[in-house]
């Protein structure tokens, strides 16, 4: 009896905060900043959010697209800026703003070919944030991912782990070095 008292207080707590937790629909409402919105999906998308089917569902409260494109690349970054300064955003409606984000890139990966081609560059976007029914939601552009190299290591490494066929092992191992070296000094 009392194993299950416990248990049933347990439960009733972890449901009180978890339904006192903000959700990203409520997080992303009118009167919060909508440069907290891009921060968060960016975030998101550099720790690999988008490299699998599945984990696509967290990114729909930050978005007005229904589908993921079927992407032939990744662009690998090492950082990125939201820039927050107002007055370099292009103010574009009433409830609807154009945002600049810069991107470390250190180079582009091919799925087709499990090959990585280093090109350190700053890329620029603005990102189309509108208020979308009561909350911000990113409307364009609609970008390849852009993972952190961390873990788009750690992903090749889980591909390592679950190929079985010798030369597709080489070819990741292949691809798992060349992504360790860009951006280290010579």
């Amino acid at each position: 009896m009392r194993r299950q008292s416990i248990f049933s207080m347990t439960i009733l707590l972890l449901l009180a905060v978890v339904g006192t937790a903000d959700s990203p629909a409520e997080i992303w409402d009118l009167k919060k900043d909508p440069a907290g919105l891009v921060k968060a999906y960016l975030s998101l998308d550099m720790k690999g959010a988008r490299l699998e089917a599945i984990s696509w569902e967290t990114l729909k409260p930050y978005i007005a697209w229904k589908e993921e494109p079927s992407w032939e690349h990744v662009v690998v970054i090492e950082n990125y800026e939201v820039v927050e300064d107002v007055a370099t955003w292009e103010i574009l409606g009433v409830m609807e703003v154009l945002i600049p984000v810069k991107f470390q890139v250190l180079g582009v990966m091919y799925w087709e070919t499990a090959s990585f081609v280093p090109e350190s560059k700053v890329e620029e976007f603005r990102v189309r944030v509108k208020a979308v029914g009561d909350r911000w939601r990113i409307v364009e552009p609609q970008l390849a991912p852009h993972v952190g190299q961390k873990r788009m290591i750690n992903f090749v490494r889980q591909a390592m782990l679950q190929e079985t066929d010798g030369l597709k092992l080489t070819k990741l191992a292949e691809l798992r070095d060349e992504l360790r070296k860009v951006g280290q000094e010579p």
